[in-house]
């Protein structure tokens, strides 16, 4: 609705408002913020998909303003961290989905700490991923209420142990509960609650699907439909889509009963590009699309400096807010114009300090785009601890591509970006290249300030370190666990915790509150209940969509030692040990925490799991 307009068509209103009785602001919008995960361009059927079913957003997308050239970040944490905050990811601490270098910096401002300060209801439901212990988890960042699952994926090592995505346990403010049915169900039953308990009163929700993310595991009766087909390169994937798409044509129902569907901000959009909705004819990194799929053409898939790798949809639907119906923005958009858009859609105040590195999109949305036709977007995938200058990036500057700071493309001439032509315009070339020189600089320049996991805080509770955010990943033999494509990769997933990976790292941490701590070092999980050198039979629940769990391996470990700043420590391990528990004086202050599970020469380990508690 637009006020102003009601406010000269109506003179009843204009005397209270000159008598000196304040006229009623008009209430702030609510806010749904939806984002799917491994979710392409080209796995929506109004895109063009021959193939999958999404009648929900096909109708969504005739309804919206549509970002037509809209950019992520190739990979998760970094598209969470950019979007979350309206900064490059890369300035906030977040360049890789594992390692410390996945978690939010502790003095980083999130739109759910902007709606909250502005008096809204702050929730997320789903997929985090920037940061499990304090203060990096959701409740520490703005949000009232989280439902969640740990790590990046369910079945990763800060997630509840033998996770499947049915009946499983997730956080609610960081404590484990069960729930019961299919992920994607849960999360928007919960979103459903958190809106209905807060509609009276403006919201912001974050509803952020671990699905279509894999592993692909889902009920036959969305999957069904799309096996037996050689042109569909994954029928679990899609039916995981169609299942996204069923729940949000559900909530949508259920935000018009509630007499909100008007007043609400609705958007949708991807993390990245698609993980698994087309076949390319090489690597995903910078191979061509087949004939089996979509990918609206586009070269690359997820983690792709190329097209396919970051560019996704993004509709903005808001009947309220007076903009066009079914029309397209075709200027360059990002994941970082998000925040600033909804702060001038919602009339937020933003705190003293703040700077975003995206620009408000409300003018665009307006039908006045002009002042987007100058500007330089550029992403990368860096995925090491250490950045790396011109890593699987993109510099993009209207219809021009330089990729990698070698290759150059034009999209108006070549979408498919199949002819490299940086040799016939090396002037633009080098202008580009200067944007990310300066770029690079000013986004990395304070690379080495890490992410610390806050020990002994009164707000973090028993602390819980997992090997998914080791730095420093190192084999047994003490070379870097580096795998083919040049990323440092712990052990992030609990197949890797069942295999026994014999790989190590160190933690960093912070000591907020000096004194004595018992620190638990464990192979397995608490809630998995085994002893440090036992293995586990495969099991032998199924899952829909894939296969049972397989066996944990037994492993002759005889000894555990820590090592805290200067302080090192070793125990024996006797059978039926299912942990070792040291007791330390920890002074106050950032340090490392390393860990070691051992056989003589023949095995050394990291503990995957560690538990800290201050003795009081």
């Amino acid at each position: 609705m637009d006020w102003n307009k009601l406010l000269l068509l109506c003179p009843l209103i204009q005397p209270l408002a000159a008598s000196g009785i304040p006229a009623e602001k008009p209430r702030q919008p609510n806010v749904i913020l939806i984002l799917t995960d491994d979710q392409g361009y080209g796995d929506i059927a109004a895109h063009g998909n021959p193939y999958i079913s999404t009648p929900n957003l096909d109708r969504l997308y005739s309804e919206s303003i549509r970002l037509t050239n809209y950019h992520v970040s190739p990979t998760c944490s970094p598209t969470r961290a950019a979007l979350l905050t309206g900064r490059y990811n890369n300035r906030t601490g977040v360049w890789h989905t594992v390692t410390g270098r996945s978690r939010l910096r502790e003095d980083e401002t999130t739109m759910a700490r902007i709606f909250s300060d502005n008096g809204y209801a702050t929730g997320m439901f789903g997929k985090w991923h920037l940061g499990f212990s304090y203060p990096a988890r959701p409740m520490d960042k703005g949000f009232d209420t989280a439902v969640y699952h740990g790590g990046g994926g369910v079945g990763n090592t800060p997630d509840y142990w033998d996770n499947d995505y049915f009946d499983d346990h997730y956080f609610v403010n960081g404590v484990e509960q069960a729930f019961t049915g299919y992920c994607t169900d849960v999360w928007f039953s919960e979103a459903a609650k958190f809106i209905r308990s807060n509609k009276d009163k403006p919201f912001f929700c974050y509803l952020a699907t671990n699905a279509p993310h894999g592993p692909y595991y889902v009920e036959d009766k969305y999957s069904g439909p799309y096996k037996n087909n050689p042109k569909i390169p994954n029928a679990n994937f899609y039916g995981m889509i169609t299942n996204f798409d069923e729940n949000l044509g559900r909530l949508r129902k259920q935000l018009e009963e509630m007499g909100l569907a008007d007043n609400t901000i609705l958007i949708f959009m991807t993390d990245n590009g698609t993980a698994a909705g087309v076949k390319l004819d090489g690597h995903w990194r910078d191979s061509y699309p087949t004939d089996i799929g979509f990918n609206a053409g586009m070269r690359g898939t997820k983690g792709s400096p190329y097209e396919g790798g970051h560019r996704v949809p993004c509709f903005i639907h808001w009947p309220d807010g007076n903009f066009p119906k079914n029309a397209d923005i075709k200027k360059l958009t990002a994941h970082i114009d998000v925040l600033p858009t909804l702060a001038e859609m919602c009339r937020l105040k933003t705190p003293e300090g703040y700077h975003s590195d995206g620009v408000s999109l409300v003018k665009a949305l307006k039908g006045k785009s002009d002042y987007l036709d100058d500007r330089t977007l550029i992403v990368d995938s860096q995925r090491k601890e250490v950045p790396e200058k011109w890593r699987l990036s993109c510099v993009m500057s209207g219809t021009w591509r330089l990729v990698n700071g070698k290759e150059l493309y034009n999209l108006e001439t070549d979408p498919g970006q199949r002819s490299d032509i940086a040799l016939d315009y090396p002037e633009k070339a080098d202008q580009l290249r200067s944007c990310y020189e300066n770029w690079f600089a000013d986004v990395f320049s304070n690379w080495e300030t890490r992410s610390y996991a806050d020990i002994g805080d009164k707000n973090s509770g028993e602390s819980i370190l997992t090997s998914h955010d080791w730095m420093g990943v190192v084999r047994a033999d003490g070379s870097p666990a580096i795998n083919e494509d040049g990323e440092e990769t712990p052990v992030f997933a609990h197949s890797q915790v069942r295999g026994g990976a014999m790989l190590n790292g160190y933690w960093d941490i912070n000591v907020s509150s000096p004194g004595e701590y018992t620190i638990e070092l464990r192979r397995w999980p608490k809630e998995a209940d085994l002893e440090i050198c036992a293995g586990r039979p495969a099991s032998v629940i199924p899952i829909p969509g894939g296969k049972p769990f397989g066996p944990g391996k037994a492993m002759n470990i005889t000894s555990a030692s820590i090592k805290i700043g200067s302080q090192e420590e070793t125990q024996k391990v006797e059978a039926g040990d299912k942990s070792v528990i040291f007791r330390m004086n920890l002074g106050d202050g950032k340090t490392m925490l390393k860990t070691w599970f051992t056989h003589g020469t023949n095995l050394s380990m990291g503990a995957y799991y560690v538990y800290l508690n201050k003795i009081e």
